[in-house]
């Protein structure tokens, strides 16, 4: 018989938890954010059924074809923005959304808290970090941490979770992880997520309080659609 993503799912439920347990953390600190993009509502349901109640989308827009029904079936689900986020998306984004981790500019951190307002809403927010300061990513440079965490606290008054990454695909992740792990210490800021399908126990070494994993739950992604 052919492996299930709730199968899947529970073998990694077993890998965050022995890696927790190696790194001296306390059990259950982790939170896995199963990413579902590119997969469609029916593939969703069963890792729902299977025990899985976070769950991460990159797209607003495609998360707005699948999502609203999963919610109205599943209301106890959270569902996370791990992707860019449009400033002209910010207003359907708050409305879905549990949770944003890709807050990178102020035009966007103003957007969120202005929508935030206008539906009395409160997400959970993370500052996205271009650790490896690559020019095609999205993110804040490590050098501006510091003040947009500042920005976002004391101009606009968002209460600023933690901070993202997505280390360099050819880079060891470790480093980028430690340097995450750092910028958060000096900032005050708990929440650290980081760590995808193929490194996330080490991001758990380096402190990862959220692992988005989505691969390794739900299989290869078909892309040519």
């Amino acid at each position: 018989m052919s492996e299930t993503a709730a199968d899947r799912l529970s073998e990694i439920w077993a890998r965050i938890a022995a890696a927790e347990k190696e790194a001296r953390r306390t059990p259950g600190s982790v939170e896995l954010v199963a990413v579902s993009k590119t997969f469609e509502a029916e593939d969703i349901r069963p890792v729902i059924e299977a025990g899985q109640n976070v769950f991460g989308e990159n797209r607003v827009q495609e998360a707005q074809k699948k999502w609203p029904g999963l919610k109205a079936d599943y209301p106890d689900v959270e569902l996370h923005l791990i992707g860019p986020l449009q400033s002209n998306k910010a207003k359907d984004a708050v409305e879905l959304f549990d949770a944003i981790h890709s807050i990178d500019r102020e035009k966007i951190a103003r957007a969120v808290k202005d929508e935030m307002e206008k539906q009395d809403k409160r997400l959970r927010l993370f500052i996205q970090v271009n650790t490896g300061e690559e020019p095609q990513k999205a993110g804040v440079m490590p050098g501006e941490v510091d003040d947009f965490v500042k920005f976002c606290r004391n101009d606009l008054g968002l209460s600023v979770e933690g901070l993202m990454a997505i280390p360099p695909f050819e880079e060891a992740p470790g480093p980028h992880f430690a340097l995450l792990q750092k910028m958060a210490d000096r900032n005050g800021l708990l929440g650290l997520s980081m760590g995808m399908s193929g490194d996330f126990e080490t991001a758990i070494s380096f402190g990862a309080t959220h692992v988005r994993v989505g691969s390794a739950i739900f299989g290869a992604r078909d892309y040519s659609g």
